[in-house]
């Protein structure tokens, strides 16, 4: 959800006064690995050196005191950041949060299980050891007495059982946790918000990059957008993951909107084709050529136990961004980019970095961890669709309940 002036500064004037009042809030990092380009770098860094937003330079009070790196591939950075800003990397997620003593030593956690070498299962999923970091994690909130913040990047864990098991860790402990990718907090283009308890007729995403950490970024761009149609969110009934020419057969009989695909890609400032070898524009949907241009098209079907439908599209050869498109009753059509800036800077992660240093600072996550439950819980379920022949399947686990913010 894009940050409006009047919150950031809200939120900046509040953390100002938290700051003269109180020391640095003590931040253990826990990731897979820390390189260049390199989630753990670019979230990592941010609180190390602080960074740019909304057009002045912020400076957290925080103050990273430990770091645990489960890989160290070649170009790790772990080493020299720590010996540049003054902190230890410990051989043992348990010793980082305890900076080595006996107890949690640290005042909230920043878990970074993206990217590194790990295997992958027969549904396509990186099997990131985010479940047994928190699970690590939880072990010495209970033997300390006390519990911190957490942050968790990206979804939860490729199982959605382990991911529930994460939610209800943090329930049963009574900390708050954060999840997610940046998609959700990036900037938009248009800066629109659905309103809430609108009547969300149908809705189409499109996404790029063809591999389960991608959909994720897509299906939580779809899901922070849906979640805030009337009753809020209940849950997933089923799913089907469509692929090749099954595709264009459900965009052909209108199973897919074309009208609300075409809005979306009306967004992108990626269209390729024509438009990528001589700057032409071009009708992606109207004139046909999608099938020509996307040579693995993938269209994730989502209903929703409200009845609600809605589809995101992973469509590499047709666009490089994310964008939504939908149908609301009363208002119209509803269409944005989801913003990705270029590398080496990244600045769309300095909105998420906002995100958590809002969290750590006033101990209260800025929206529910349940909507990345869930969205975890749907890339599952689609990859699991696709394993099993794109056959529907229902998913009564998927029952998540929660009213966005």
């Amino acid at each position: 959800m894009a940050v409006t002036r009047r919150e950031f500064f809200g939120f900046a004037a509040g953390a100002l006064a938290m700051g003269a009042e109180r020391p640095p809030i003590r931040v253990a990092i826990v990731t897979t690995i820390y390189k260049y380009l390199s989630h753990g770098q670019h979230i990592g860094d941010r609180f190390l050196i602080g960074y740019p937003i909304d057009g002045e330079w912020h400076q957290p009070n925080v103050k990273v005191v430990s770091l645990y790196v489960d890989q160290k591939p070649e170009g790790d950075l772990s080493s020299a950041r720590a010996s540049e800003f003054g902190f230890k990397v410990y051989p043992t997620i348990a010793e980082a949060l305890c900076c080595g003593g006996p107890k949690l030593a640290c005042d909230a956690v920043l878990i970074v299980g993206e990217h590194g070498d790990y295997p992958s299962n027969d549904k396509g999923q990186k099997l990131y050891p985010r479940y047994e970091f928190l699970q690590q994690c939880a072990a010495v909130f209970k033997a300390s007495g006390r519990s911190v913040p957490v942050y968790n990047d990206k979804h939860l864990s490729y199982s959605f059982e382990r991911a529930q098991a994460m939610v209800k860790t943090s329930h049963e402990m009574g900390f708050p946790m954060l999840g997610g990718s940046s998609i959700p907090v990036t900037w938009r283009l248009p800066d629109v918000e659905i309103p809430l308890g609108s009547h969300i007729e149908d809705a189409v995403m499109v996404g790029e990059g063809g591999s389960d950490a991608m959909d994720f970024h897509a299906l939580e761009g779809l899901q922070c957008m849906v979640e805030r149609r009337r009753g809020g969110e209940t849950g997933v009934k089923a799913v089907q993951m469509m692929v090749g020419d099954d595709v264009w057969k459900a965009l052909d009989s209108g199973r897919i909107s074309k009208k609300l695909l075409s809005s979306a890609l009306s967004r992108s400032d990626t269209p390729l084709g024509l438009s990528e070898l001589d700057s032409r524009p071009q009708d992606l949907v109207g004139d046909g050529v999608l099938p020509g241009l996307v040579k693995q098209p993938a269209a994730y079907a989502i209903e929703y136990r409200d009845g609600f439908k809605a589809t995101m599209l992973m469509l590499d050869g047709a666009v490089k961004d994310f964008n939504f498109a939908a149908m609301v009753r009363g208002v119209g059509n509803v269409s944005t980019q989801f913003l990705l800036t270029p590398v080496p800077n990244v600045t769309y992660s300095a909105r998420l970095v906002q995100k958590i240093e809002q969290m750590f600072m006033t101990g209260k996550a800025p929206y529910p961890i349940e909507r990345t439950l869930l969205t975890s819980g749907i890339l599952e379920s689609c990859l699991e669709s696709k394993k099993q022949g794109s056959v529907r399947l229902e998913t009564p686990a998927l029952k998540v309940e929660y009213r966005a913010v």
